[in-house]
């Protein structure tokens, strides 16, 4: 949709702020060339090694050559993947920061809104389109670049991103999406609450904040544990790429600490071990299987927090502004 296709408040919004939102493209679509380069750039590495016929065992130089070559590229694509994991954890915060203050912290802090509810354009509808052309950007361009991010993690040349990983689990899935909506909802909730700018936008900062680092926290109970026991002389089942949530020893059908016998905690372990009847351990996990229904779940609270917020920033504005 072009700026001339807009109305009303939505294209002074847009028209205000078009540098910024310019740069905002700019820089999006910046970061989406750069995963593709680095995926195109860094690609089939693993399969130009095969071709050598070489093995991570053999030491001639043509091999030690060919292998370092195939490890700087993966470490490449996986340093690129690592930092655009990171910007997108921060894209959120950006995106409240910018409703809080310049949006609308600053019009309430000047009194310019004050022009646009003289031109026939309500509290409500001012503030609804406040909402909705960030919103619109935002359900646009994050899910691109996060689905950009997802296929350059699939890659085998990616030297195997963990998908539990902080920097990548909130980059992949709809999570980052719910995120950055919730980001415009605290934005709003905060700049109407304080109608100054920067304080608005420190507020917006500890809120989103607050939430991110608790539903981090809580994450791994947000779907059952899948849970494998083994016997004490066989090697522990657990899946690879999977996250561990916790773990012990097993006497019979009951659970003790992971730590009751290890060294130092008694004089003896083998002793310990045998009397508190131990016959093997346990572990805690979600496999990689557990990624949708934790996002989903994590999903869902954000949106419903989004919600709140939301609906919190009209009463606001209502009981302010009625």
């Amino acid at each position: 949709m072009s700026i001339l296709a807009l109305r009303g408040p939505a294209r002074v919004i847009v028209l205000q702020h078009r540098r910024v939102l310019w740069i905002a493209g700019a820089l999006a679509l910046a970061g989406v060339v750069l995963l593709t380069a680095s995926m195109w750039w860094n690609s089939g590495t693993a399969d130009t090694y095969a071709d050598t016929g070489c093995s991570y065992m053999d030491t001639s130089a043509r091999c030690v050559a060919a292998l370092d070559d195939a490890l700087s590229h993966q470490a490449r694509l996986r340093e690129v993947l690592y930092y655009v994991g990171i910007a997108m954890v921060v894209l959120p915060a950006a995106i409240g920061l910018f409703v809080a203050g310049p949006l609308i912290g600053r019009e309430l802090e000047s009194g310019t809104y004050r022009l646009a509810w003289s031109q026939s354009v309500s509290p409500a509808r001012w503030l609804l389109a406040k909402l909705a052309v960030p919103a619109a950007i935002t359900v646009v361009v994050v899910p691109v670049i996060s689905t950009v991010y997802a296929w350059c993690r699939t890659s085998p040349d990616a030297n195997r991103l963990d998908w539990y990983e902080w920097s990548t689990y909130a980059a992949i899935g709809a999570l980052p999406t719910a995120s950055a909506l919730l980001a415009i909802a605290l934005g709003a909730l905060a700049g109407l609450l304080v109608r100054r700018t920067l304080l608005a936008m420190g507020i917006t900062a500890l809120a989103y904040g607050a939430v991110a680092l608790t539903l981090g926290a809580v994450r791994s109970s947000l779907w059952a544990v899948s849970t494998v026991i083994t016997p004490l002389d066989a090697k522990s089942g657990q899946p690879p790429g999977s996250l561990r949530v916790g773990g012990g020893m097993m006497a019979g059908e009951q659970r003790l600490p992971g730590d009751i016998c290890e060294p130092g905690a008694t004089p003896d372990m083998v002793r310990c071990m045998a009397d508190h009847h131990v016959t093997g351990t346990y572990v805690d996990y979600h496999p990689a299987s557990h990624f949708w229904p934790l996002q989903l779940v994590g999903t869902g609270i954000v949106l419903v927090l989004t919600a709140v917020a939301v609906a919190l920033a009209f009463r606001v504005l209502r009981r302010r502004h009625a």
